[in-house]
């Protein structure tokens, strides 16, 4: 199966980490552009199969592949588009980072085009949250296998709140206000909804927590309090990446009026438009919302749960400052 040719050692590399590291918005921006690169989508499972050999071989034996550092980067970024970053499992495509323009452009379109009537809100809101629910359980933080049950009860809860909050918001506001504005509450709802899709599916988490580690990636413990700041900090950014839904509104408007073809365009028409729209704004913003926290994120010892910092201080006290995963 494996062509590849292997040449010079080089440990300095560490693919664990991203090639620009984390510690600015710019840095992780860059990261993430790879990462969400809508391209790695279309890879085939031999090319992700070879990258994470690529990537394996590196960590074990500090080999680069035929290429260099750069062929070796490439396949980082192609394994980690793919596959779990603690689980090591292969993702869901859909559920994938890499997915979200050309999933969310759709449902983004179909949001903005179908939101008067309450069953095309129904129908859009649903296959909305249930994509939003792949992705949040796709990208969860920890390594814990979840049971069916669990799975189901969290995307049964999520989808139906997250919905049923997004119908509600449009019959309330939808017909109260300006045109321009009504366009402006898919984005509302969906903004709300992700406040109870998130924690829903990432429930599991605020029971048993996330992994804790120290500098070098030792396991401490599990803390329920890092995995609320997790949650709250991916639904900030989720939020943050829906901003196509509002600029799109405005863009669509003007060409309303403004191009012959569009004037009187019906839903399919409307729908097709703003779903390309959408794309566009979505393929800087996705990467910029993912990019707002550091991935690997850093809390005091002190401000751990009582248990787990007098585990921690009991095998080294010296330890101030430990770090966890928080999950995209």
């Amino acid at each position: 199966l494996y062509t590849i040719k292997f040449e010079i050692m080089d440990r300095a590399i560490d693919v664990s980490k991203s090639k620009w590291g984390d510690e600015t918005f710019e840095a992780r921006f860059k990261h993430f552009v790879r990462l969400t690169d809508p391209r790695n989508c279309l890879k085939t499972n031999i090319q992700l199969e070879e990258a994470r050999h690529i990537v394996q071989k590196f960590k074990k034996d500090g080999v680069l592949p035929g290429g260099g550092s750069e062929a070796l980067w490439n396949a980082k970024y192609v394994h980690d588009s793919a596959f779990h970053p603690e689980t090591g499992d292969k993702q869901n495509l859909m559920g994938r980072m890499s997915f979200q323009v050309p999933g969310g452009m759709v449902l983004t379109g179909m949001l903005l085009a179908f939101y008067k009537k309450p069953l095309e809100i129904f129908l859009a809101q649903w296959l909305t949250q249930s994509f939003n629910a792949m992705v949040n359980y796709t990208n969860r933080s920890g390594d814990k296998p979840l049971s069916t049950k669990v799975i189901l009860s969290a995307y049964i809860t999520a989808t139906s709140l997250a919905t049923a909050t997004s119908i509600v918001l449009n019959k309330l506001f939808s017909s109260r206000v300006p045109p321009l504005v009504g366009r402006f509450v898919p984005y509302v709802s969906v903004a709300v909804a992700n406040m109870f899709n998130i924690p829903c599916m990432r429930s599991q988490e605020m029971i048993d927590g996330v992994v804790i580690v120290d500098e070098e990636g030792n396991k401490l413990g599990n803390s329920v309090i890092a995995a609320k700041r997790s949650i709250a900090s991916v639904t900030f950014s989720r939020c943050c990446m829906a901003t196509p839904m509002l600029i799109t509104p405005v863009v669509m408007q003007w060409i309303e009026k403004n191009v012959s073809f569009m004037k009187n365009a019906g839903k399919v028409k409307s729908c097709a438009m703003q779903t390309v729209i959408a794309g566009l704004f979505m393929l800087p913003a996705i990467p910029a919302g993912c990019a707002l926290f550091a991935q690997q994120q850093s809390i005091s010892v002190d401000k751990l749960e009582d248990d787990l910092r007098t585990k921690i201080l009991e095998r080294d006290s010296s330890i101030k400052t430990v770090y966890y995963n928080k999950g995209l």
